[in-house]
């Protein structure tokens, strides 16, 4: 009885590793919205690695994060925050836009 016991404690251990692991794994990244412009502009991320890229909106009105080559869309409301979650890219330049002021609220992510 105690050896299947023992069995699952371990295969429970394996799993929350390997979810921590995971969660390690993700770059991180910070692009601010003020006055409906994106700063920085130009975000460099890692390739090959899953980015959490945190939006923060210090304007008063919403923004849609949009960008159609990192496939992800994301309303942040005025004066708040979100986090966008990106997919493992390949080097290149992937454009962003912020929708409701795409004359302005422009940038780039470039995976090296």
């Amino acid at each position: 009885m105690r050896k299947p016991i023992f069995l699952l404690f371990v295969a429970l251990a394996v799993v929350a590793s390997s979810a921590t692991t995971r969660a390690e794994e993700a770059f991180t990244a910070t692009v601010t919205l003020r006055d409906h412009r994106f700063e920085p502009a130009e975000i460099h991320v890692p390739a090959g690695k899953r980015i959490a890229l945190t939006v923060v909106n210090t304007d008063p009105l919403s923004e849609e994060f949009d960008s159609a080559a990192l496939k992800v869309e994301k309303v942040i409301a005025g004066k708040s925050q979100g986090v966008v979650h990106i997919s493992p890219l390949s080097p290149g330049h992937y454009d962003f836009i912020g929708e409701y002021h795409e004359k302005t609220a422009k940038g780039r992510v470039i995976a090296e």
